[in-house]
């Protein structure tokens, strides 16, 4: 498999995997301008020359729009193998491309996000495991931080505080997100629209500065859904999807 690194030069011509349109497809359009802001801090998208999911997405810690404390490492916002692209190695060999480039930019190692059972749009802990990563930090809400350290003196990234415990003081449905995960640009206005129509307390909070996310009270930003106060579900919905969850 031959992979291409997205870069600003490239960002025009090249599919991002994650939604694959036409640029004019607000899904791409809106992914790709929080893309070109993100290559000037450092963030890597590596992908498939094939049309398809398979790619990685990562940036210095530092600059990662979670709230973590992981000073030096490199976080993995992204690594999603699948379709036709699964059991081929694939994810092997962009874990590896990044662990190359980690270690030689100095990176004390990376730190990733996923749960104790695979979640949607969250890393396979059981990949995780086999690659040596283990649990450095766990929410509330049962959202781990997992870390591979490339030293055994290197410092354990941590949960910031306002992540650990996610709660909001709103009643009804919130919604946080950010333009990072592309399908909000298309569903979350869908919601927003199916909540109006059948007179559900709804509210979307777009996250769009990096310090907001980095200080925001759930561990996953791209999509975080909490009902009266209490986290439900980093999982996009459709209308049907969200009608289901609201009547149970």
């Amino acid at each position: 498999m031959e992979y291409i690194r997205v870069t600003k030069d490239n960002l025009e011509n090249e599919h991002i995997c994650c939604a694959i349109s036409n640029n004019k497809d607000v899904q791409v359009s809106s992914k790709k301008a929080w893309l070109a802001d993100r290559f000037d801090e450092g963030l890597v998208f590596l992908k498939s020359v094939e049309r398809g999911k398979c790619f990685i997405e990562y940036i210095h810690a530092e600059n990662a729009w979670n709230p973590i404390n992981a000073l030096g490492y490199m976080y993995i916002d992204c690594l999603w193998v699948s379709g036709s692209f699964k059991g081929n190695g694939y994810s092997n060999d962009l874990l590896s491309e990044c662990i190359m480039d980690s270690k030689e930019k100095g990176k004390k190692g990376l730190c990733i996000l996923a749960a104790a059972k695979k979640k949607p749009f969250l890393a396979d802990p059981k990949f995780l495991k086999y690659k040596g990563f283990t649990v450095c930090d766990e929410a509330d809400n049962g959202i781990q931080l997992w870390y591979l350290p490339f030293e055994k003196e290197a410092e354990i990234p941590s949960f910031k505080e306002c992540a650990k415990h996610p709660h909001i003081d709103e009643n009804g449905y919130v919604l946080f997100y950010t333009n990072q995960c592309p399908f909000n640009a298309k569903y979350v206005p869908v919601l927003e629209e199916t909540a109006k129509k059948n007179g559900i307390a709804f509210k979307a909070v777009k996250i769009d500065c990096r310090e907001d996310a980095q200080n925001a009270p759930t561990p996953i930003t791209t999509y975080a859904l909490f009902c009266d106060g209490e986290y439900v579900t980093n999982e996009q919905m459709n209308d049907k999807k969200f009608l289901k969850l609201v009547t149970g």
